[in-house]
């Protein structure tokens, strides 16, 4: 063996590269900003969501905050809407369409959610215009990165930085603030008067958001999202993803129009290799490699190729939002069974939802036996059984209220059957339903008790019970 042999040897052996790392430090993403209607699309769904977000524990409602999660009080006050632990049901129906409406979509166009109204990429863009703002663009924020500390470094980074803490503090706040009345809620900020609970919960969502947003930011989206890692199931061919087109883009490069490859000389394709596509991505992956559960399909990429195109004179497209089947040259269906079946899924639950949710009465009425007696026989003679009627006013309004009582001829209420309940007020009213014996025979029978407003006809609620007799 020759000496450079042997040295070769020794220096690819395992030994002579020394200990191998299981972690690759996470080389930080500068992204390049860009302009174009997929971006423009994605600036409105952005401020549209942190809008929303920001705006409605502000609104008012009837004199009151339109949307608060009254936890102690166990009240969902939404629009003028009180639901109450009793109505679970909507919760969960809500959770179910929510879930479906994200199948539908990923059918349909991949991680379009995450690429538009996600809110790590809402709160991640908004950090990135700050850092722009204060920093410059890609270019200048990798030479910041590099350069030596100067006041000018530490001016500009501490002001970045304070304006990431005062926007993940106000996430913070109007988190809570849908728990809490936010305005009672911040002028309690200045006098320091907040509760420990929330105290703890802005701060763990101020430290959540200024993390996340400014430092981990792809990293969530990598490594801590799980949708990321079961979209693939919810793929097919037929799904719109944002994909490059190969057959048009190779070979890449710039200068003259043929490419060596291999011992022939081809015609260069449309690509330049000005690897702008990677610079704007917000997860760093080359689309020109392919699908790749990374990418969040924010189209950022088709933008600032299209931009490139324009420039060379070439048509754009060279990535674009198409399918598997149409980029190898099959006939492509966007519009499938599978879609028009979690669509129609979709549809029917939402209606049915909405439907269910406008016929709601604001209203709850229980009633129970009492368990010590199926029945009993009063003094007088008459036949007695005793009920308690748990009634609950679900509404934002007081009400009056009527009972009434519908069964065999001959039974009667022994109590009064008219009273006031408040908003969110729970009333306990025993009932002593009886019958004569010596006037008329009764089997023991289905009762059912009626609870209406006698300021609102429509405020109406029924509740089957059974009346037990003796001969029963």
């Amino acid at each position: 063996m020759s000496e450079r042999d042997r040295i070769k040897t020794v220096d690819d052996s395992p030994e002579a590269q020394g200990p191998i790392s299981l972690y690759a430090k996470r080389k930080r993403i500068q992204v390049k900003s860009i302009s174009g209607r997929f971006q423009r699309i994605r600036d409105f769904t952005i401020l549209s969501t942190m809008g929303l977000y920001l705006a409605l524990p502000w609104v008012r409602w009837d004199g009151q905050q339109a949307v608060l999660f009254d936890l102690p009080n166990r009240q969902f006050h939404i629009f003028g809407l009180t639901l109450w632990p009793q109505d679970f049901l909507f919760l969960s129906w809500t959770l179910i369409i929510a879930a479906f409406a994200l199948f539908f979509f990923t059918v349909l166009a991949g991680r379009v959610y995450c690429g538009y109204v996600c809110p790590q990429t809402t709160w991640t863009r908004f950090f990135q215009w700050i850092e722009q703002l204060f920093e410059g663009d890609r270019h200048s924020r990798i030479k910041m990165d590099e350069a030596p500390w100067t006041l000018s470094k530490v001016l500009r980074r501490g002001s970045k930085h304070v304006m990431w803490l005062a926007l993940a503090f106000l996430t913070g706040l109007t988190f809570v603030g849908y728990f809490s009345p936010i305005t009672d809620l911040t002028v309690r900020i200045f006098n320091f008067s907040w509760g420990g609970w929330e105290l703890f919960w802005v701060a763990f969502f101020t430290v959540a958001t200024y993390m996340n947003a400014g430092f981990m930011r792809e990293q969530v989206c990598l490594y801590m999202c799980p949708y990321a890692r079961f979209q693939s199931v919810m793929f097919d061919r037929e799904t719109l993803i944002v994909s490059y087109d190969e057959a048009r883009g190779e070979p890449r490069g710039r200068g003259s129009k043929k490419r060596q490859q291999g011992t022939q000389e081809v015609e260069k394709g449309d690509c330049i290799d000005c690897g702008l596509c990677v610079q704007v991505c917000p997860t760093g992956i080359d689309i020109r490699d392919g699908l790749q559960y990374e990418c969040i399909t924010c189209a950022a990429c088709i933008d600032a190729c299209d931009d490139v195109m324009d420039h060379i004179d070439k048509p754009r497209g060279l990535i674009r939002y198409t399918t598997e089947n149409a980029l190898e040259g099959k006939e492509s269906r966007v519009i499938r069974p599978r879609l028009v079946g979690y669509g129609m899924v979709l549809l029917a639950m939402a209606t049915l939802f909405m439907v269910t949710l406008y016929n709601r009465v604001p209203l709850q009425v229980d009633v129970l036996r009492d368990r010590n007696q199926l029945f009993r026989v009063a003094s007088s003679g008459r036949v007695e059984n005793v009920y308690r009627l748990e009634i609950l006013n679900k509404g934002q309004d007081a009400h009056r209220y009527t009972l009434t009582l519908e069964g065999p001829e001959g039974l009667r209420m022994e109590n009064s059957t008219e009273f006031t309940i408040q908003p969110g007020q729970h009333l306990s009213l025993p009932v002593t339903v009886s019958y004569d014996p010596y006037e008329v025979e009764m089997p023991s029978s289905t009762i059912w008790f009626s609870v209406r407003s006698l300021d609102d006809p429509d405020l109406e609620k029924q509740h089957e019970s059974r009346f037990i007799t003796p001969r029963g």
